[in-house]
């Protein structure tokens, strides 16, 4: 267990970018993501749809565990760089990483730290001439078949809200990278590292980090499908909680 006090001395690079990826969608069942990842053991419950997923909320995630592959619940927001935290008295956490050459990261790319995030679509916000943001939500075709994110996690002690004070949580964040063209076409900065195939999802989990790392690429151009515009969740699912103000500092490369 980490405590967000060792922040101060681990060195770390990058900087700070306009948000992505802060909304995605899960509609598939807990048995499809057991199969997909081979999961031993399933501590999520009895989860239902998750239609609309922002930062800091639990989501599933599969992960090596000391009993075998598991599916295990995580709040989404990996602990901050110590310079984006002078003056504040919580941490929200970083959703994206780009940057695996940073030190701050590079301790968590080891195959003990790596994740991937299933999903089924996600959304970025499309920049329009009067000024507004729509969401604009891709999957891989309209059936919204499961896929995963790469991603990383920890478990760490922290202030997440300063309401909540400091508690320990399972975190994660997802890995990016450069958009393809159906992405790139509403947010050219980046787009989240995609595994569709089963290789995939072992690489990334248990391949040496050179290896693993092939897989931070864009998906080919016409690989995703935009599915939905303006809304805030993608499917049917319990009604969704009241959310705080979102965590300014949401991605960081």
């Amino acid at each position: 267990m980490k405590r967000a006090a060792t922040l101060a001395s681990a060195p770390e690079t990058g900087k700070t970018e306009a948000t992505m990826c802060n909304l995605y969608s899960l509609t598939k069942s807990q048995d499809a993501i057991r199969q997909w990842v081979r999961a031993m053991t399933d501590e999520t419950g009895n989860m239902p749809p998750l239609p609309g997923i922002y930062p800091d909320y639990p989501a599933p995630i599969a992960r090596n565990g000391a009993k075998g592959r598991e599916l295990t619940m995580a709040r989404w927001g990996m602990p901050s760089p110590s310079s984006v935290l002078v003056g504040k008295k919580s941490d929200p956490g970083v959703t994206n990483v780009r940057n695996v050459g940073s030190p701050h990261w590079q301790r968590w790319l080891v195959p003990e730290h790596r994740c991937v995030v299933p999903f089924t679509s996600f959304a970025e916000n499309e920049v329009l001439p009067d000024g507004t943001r729509p969401t604009v939500w891709f999957a891989l075709d309209e059936d919204r078949p499961l896929a995963f994110f790469a991603g990383i996690w920890t478990r760490w002690t922290s202030v997440r809200k300063v309401k909540e004070g400091e508690t320990t949580n399972d975190l994660f964040a997802i890995l990016t990278t450069a958009p393809n063209a159906e992405v790139g076409a509403i947010h050219p900065k980046a787009m989240p590292v995609i595994l569709r195939e089963a290789d995939e999802i072992e690489r990334w989990l248990s391949a040496p980090l050179a290896e693993a790392l092939t897989l931070q690429r864009p998906l080919p151009d016409g690989s995703l499908k935009i599915v939905l515009r303006g809304e805030k969740q993608d499917g049917e699912g319990p009604e969704p909680a009241k959310r705080a103000e979102p965590p300014r500092q949401g991605a960081l490369f």
